[in-house]
């Protein structure tokens, strides 16, 4: 099992306590951590129907903190979770993230989904009614832009005239998809990525999931999936049983998160606390 904990989703207030952070992470023994991927927030109560930290911000950029962390860390490893892919230009997000693996020597994923946020597609210049279709375009030409020096293509979306990053990567970036468990969404991220990062109540899907994999000539027992947990306040054997529930469906990866109402240090604490715990059982 990979174990992880989350960068705040509200950004830090200074590169002392990104540093700390993320040092400290590091030194508890987590193999990853990871952070959402929006540009732009919203006043709180601008929807009701979403808690304000997924939309107000101030949020983190991930590959500008990523690459000052991969400066000060040795191991840990960076995800984006998520990036929305569709609201960024293709070949800007393939320039970041083939920077991001070169300085941090290889310590990246990026995952990637659609959002819900339709502000902040308007304000980045994309619709999001084809966020979807964009996506699936997106990612193949993503992995051509790393690994072909001059690219052309042309699609619904991209135009691509011999152009490129010019610089091959030594390895490929991993793709995770964060998706929910839809039908569509699922079959999406067994023919395209590299990963599942699920959302929601996902154990009673991951069957059906690995039928999908199958059904597009993958392997499902060497496919990563990542699940969260939130190590609340009913002590460990709680945070244990669903531990154990992921381990036996499939999950390789358990992102650690922590009470929202908990502060920085309180949740370096607890979220090492659990890791700590899981680590003693499931190894």
């Amino acid at each position: 099992m990979r174990y992880g904990a989350g960068f705040p989703l509200k950004a830090l207030p200074d590169a002392a306590a990104i540093r700390h952070y993320a040092t400290a992470l590091e030194d508890a023994g987590f193999d990853f951590t990871s952070t959402a991927g929006h540009v732009l927030g919203q006043p709180t109560g601008s929807h009701p129907d979403r808690a304000a930290p997924q939309y107000v911000g101030p949020f983190a950029d991930p590959f500008v903190t990523f690459s000052f962390l991969a400066g000060v860390t040795q191991r840990i490893r960076f995800m984006t979770a998520i990036l929305i892919l569709p609201a960024l230009p293709t070949a800007l997000v393939a320039k970041q993230a083939a920077e991001l693996a070169l300085v941090s020597g290889g310590r990246f994923d990026l995952g990637v989904g659609i959002s819900w946020n339709a502000a902040e597609y308007h304000a980045l210049g994309q619709a999001p009614r084809s966020r979807g279709a964009r996506l699936e375009e997106q990612v193949p030409l993503l992995r051509r832009l790393w690994s072909e020096p001059y690219v052309t293509f042309k699609g619904r979306f991209h135009d691509f005239e011999n152009v490129g990053l010019n610089r091959p990567l030594a390895a490929p970036i991993p793709i995770w998809f964060g998706t929910g468990s839809d039908e569509a969404v699922l079959r999406r991220v067994a023919r395209l990525a590299d990963g599942w990062m699920t959302i929601g109540d996902f154990l009673p899907h991951v069957g059906k999931f690995q039928q999908y994999l199958r059904d597009a000539g993958r392997d499902p027992t060497n496919f990563p999936i990542r699940g969260s947990l939130v190590a609340g306040d009913g002590g460990t054997d709680a945070w244990i049983k669903t531990a154990r529930a992921y381990q036996a469906a499939g999950v390789t990866h358990i992102t650690i998160g922590a009470p929202p109402a908990l502060t920085p240090v309180q949740t370096l604490e607890r979220v090492s606390e659990a890791r700590a715990a899981l680590v003693k059982v499931l190894g």
